[in-house]
This record gives C-alpha cells, sequence and structure tokens, in this order.
C-alpha cells in the first residue's frame, strides 16, 4: 500500500537513507495480543517507533513490512499522526530476511543507506538512530550493542555445558544500518544459500563483511512477552512522556 507522496525532507549532511521496519512478526510469546498495537502510554507500539523515525533528521524514508491483516491499521495510524516519511506499507514474506527483502525491493533509488528497525522495540531514540545511520556511514555496516550483565552459560541436555566470558560478548539491538548495496547482496546471499540468521547484521557476517558495534542503550528494549510492556511504560515515565 502506497501512502504519502514524498516531500522534500532532504538533509544536507548524510546521504538519503531509508528506514525499513520490521513488523510481521506473530507476537507468538504475548498471549494472544498483537504486540505491535498493544497500548503503551496512550499509543500503540509500533506508533511510537514511526514517531522516532519520523522525528530523525538522518531518516528520509520509512517503509513498514507487516502481516497482511495489519497493513491497513499501519496506514491508518500513520495517516492520523502525521508519519509523513512513511510511503509503503507492505505484506512481509515468510521470514525476517524475507520481510526486508521485500522492503528493499521497495526502497527508493536514492537510498544509499538503509536502516532496519524492530517494529516493536518501541524506545529507540534519536540519539541511537543518529550514532548507528553516522558510523554505518563511516564504516559500511553498523549495530547498536550494550554490555551483557548476566553471567552466560552454554547448555548441553539441561546441564552446564561451559561458562562464555562476558568481556566481549555484547547484545545487539536495532536499527541496524547497512550501505544499500551491502545488505541487499548480503540478504540475497543468505537466501540464496538458506541461511537461518537472527538478524541482519549476521547476513553482513556470513559474507565476511565487518559489521561496527555503536552504542545503544539498556532502555531500547524490544516488546516480547507482556512483563516487557511494563518495563516499558517505567521507561517512559522515567523520560517524562
Amino acid at each position: 500500500m502506497a501512502l504519502f507522496k514524498k516531500k522534500s525532507l532532504r538533509k544536507t549532511l548524510t546521504p538519503y537513507c531509508t528506514a525499513i521496519i520490521a513488523a510481521a512478526g506473530s507476537s507468538s510469546r504475548m498471549g494472544g495480543e498483537d504486540k505491535l498495537f498493544a497500548d503503551l502510554s496512550g499509543s500503540p507500539v509500533i506508533l511510537h517507533t514511526l514517531r522516532a523515525f519520523q522525528a530523525s533528521e538522518y531518516i528520509d524514508e520509512i517503509i513498514v513490512v507487516t502481516r497482511e491483516e495489519s497493513i491497513v491499521k499501519i496506514a491508518d495510524l500513520c495517516a492520523e499522526n502525521g508519519i509523513e516519511k512513511a510511503t509503503k506499507i507492505l505484506r512481509g514474506g515468510e521470514t525476517r530476511q524475507d520481510s526486508v527483502l521485500i522492503g528493499l525491493g521497495e526502497a527508493s533509488p536514492e537510498a544509499k543507506l538503509i536502516a532496519i528497525q524492530d517494529g516493536a522495540r518501541p524506545l529507540v531514540t534519536g540519539e541511537i538512530i543518529k550514532e548507528t545511520v553516522l558510523k554505518a556511514l563511516k564504516y559500511t555496516a553498523a549495530v547498536p550493542c550494550v554490555e551483557i550483565k548476566d553471567t552466560v552459560k552454554e547448555e548441553k541436555d539441561s546441564f552446564v555445558a561451559a561458562t562464555v566470558p562476558r568481556a566481549k560478548l555484547r547484545a545487539v539491538q536495532t536499527p541496524q544500518c547497512f550501505a544499500a548495496e551491502v545488505i541487499r547482496a548480503a540478504l540475497e546471499n543468505a537466501k540464496r544459500k538458506g541461511l537461518e540468521l537472527t538478524d541482519d547484521a549476521s547476513a553482513v557476517e556470513a559474507m565476511g563483511g565487518n559489521v561496527y558495534l555503536a552504542k545503544g542503550s539498556e532502555e531500547n528494549i524490544k516488546i516480547t512477552t507482556p512483563v516487557d510492556l511494563l518495563f516499558a511504560e517505567v521507561i517512559l515515565r522515567g523520560r517524562g512522556e
């Protein structure tokens, strides 16, 4: 579904950047509730995500890839809330990789950078978007991350097989940002080889590319279970939102 006709929103300091919002997940761990439309401080989760990218001067275009039954609802949210950078709401594929490739296929020909964001990561800030885009511009691929606090155990048959040193471990977040030609080639390579990957940066890594670890935030959580909504509410209250 096509939405707004593009206005002149160009920046002067960075290349054209398209944000692809991956929002086609099943919400299987939300107890029957669609996490995209769960209420978070009076607005649906997905709207918080969209507002962050609408407000960023480093994002020129937003493409949402979602489930077929959510297309009209998200289009209405965009129209009603001034998400003017949203140009298309598309039906996703069978996997996240498929969905992102669908979004890539519809990105503006002007796009030199692609930022890929979880639709259910509503607490992303303008600073994280800026940091990741600028690092991708410099290093070709960048992801926000945070240090891991917990001790990590490797499991085998329900017993501890090893304790993994955490000093060099990082938990990665979104947006993950890449040069357009790099992420397109990486995801097509992963699809061709049948690789099952948990994030988009893994596709670049599988092709031998380097990915810069940018600064994320412990507040940049993903809504996966109902308790995550409670944490998100507390974070927003702490921000005064």
